[in-house]
């Protein structure tokens, strides 16, 4: 099912822009620099944690998916069809 959930919580989430709403995005407004914390009830108060490398690895695949509005079956599909090129697999994802 496609996400159609707020997009700037997702910025939030992954806490980087990922330019989701356009112009909103080079504004003042935007909710990641008013907020720049991980949306939630815990989120301003609670203190994060260090990620694991799994963790890491997850954050970055969450954010690849969702600046690409990608379901994760279409993402798994893209980095089959990258892995089996030659070449980089990141480059060649980036490109498919």
């Amino acid at each position: 099912m496609r996400n159609t959930g707020p997009k700037c919580r997702q910025c939030r989430r992954e806490g980087t822009k990922l330019f989701l709403k356009g112009a909103k995005c080079f504004t003042s407004k935007c909710p990641i620099t008013r907020r720049p914390f991980p949306p939630g009830v815990h989120g301003p108060s609670q203190t994060r944690v260090k990620l694991t490398g799994f963790g890491t690895q997850l954050r970055e695949k969450q954010k690849a998916k969702r600046l690409y509005g990608l379901m994760e079956r279409q993402f798994s599909n893209y980095v089959a069809k990258a892995a089996g090129t030659a070449g980089n697999t990141g480059e060649m994802l980036q490109q498919l």
